[in-house]
């Protein structure tokens, strides 16, 4: 595969138009979501539109083990990545001593963790070949107080922040 993305938070929304935006350009896809069903609806819609190849891989990323997981199916299945797209990520509302915490603990960890662990493991390999890009989706959440969203919008402010300094320490 040549210009190929890895897109997380695939199936759906902003990661599935970021998927049909790079077929367009003609360019290899790995997706990734909990969803198979919908990441093959995915696959063969832009298969059969572009005739690129794309690779699935269903993966929840509130699985510590996901990234890992992830990154190792790549390397074995050969793939080269050129841009990792960490885009899967989801929010919720209510007051943060009320809301479960179980469910914004999943949201740290999909949103923050797993989001680190990807770009940690193929930032290496960018390095090493001194190709490769990274977005990293946040949100102008990330820019203030977010009352009644208040994990939501602390994990978007640490994915702007960290984005920024990778972007300076790779510079």
């Amino acid at each position: 595969m040549a210009n190929t993305a890895l897109i997380t938070g695939a199936s759906s929304g902003i990661g599935a138009e970021f998927a049909r935006i790079h077929a367009a350009t003609g360019g290899d896809l790995v997706l990734v979501a909990r969803r198979e069903e919908a990441l093959n609806a995915l696959k063969d819609e832009l298969q059969s539109q572009h005739n690129i190849a794309v690779t699935i891989i269903p993966a929840d990323l509130n699985d510590e083990t996901a990234p890992q997981q992830i990154f190792s199916t790549v390397q074995q299945l050969g793939i080269d990545i050129d841009i990792l797209i960490n885009n899967a990520g989801f929010g919720g509302r209510g007051l943060f001593h009320e809301r479960d915490w179980d469910r914004d603990r999943s949201m740290i960890q999909v949103n923050i963790v797993a989001l680190s662990a990807l770009t940690r493991l193929f930032v290496p390999v960018f390095v090493a070949k001194n190709a490769g890009r990274i977005l990293n989706v946040s949100s102008t959440a990330s820019l203030m107080p977010g009352p009644l969203q208040a994990v939501y919008y602390a994990t978007k402010a640490f994915v702007t922040s960290f984005s920024n300094a990778l972007a300076e320490e790779l510079s």
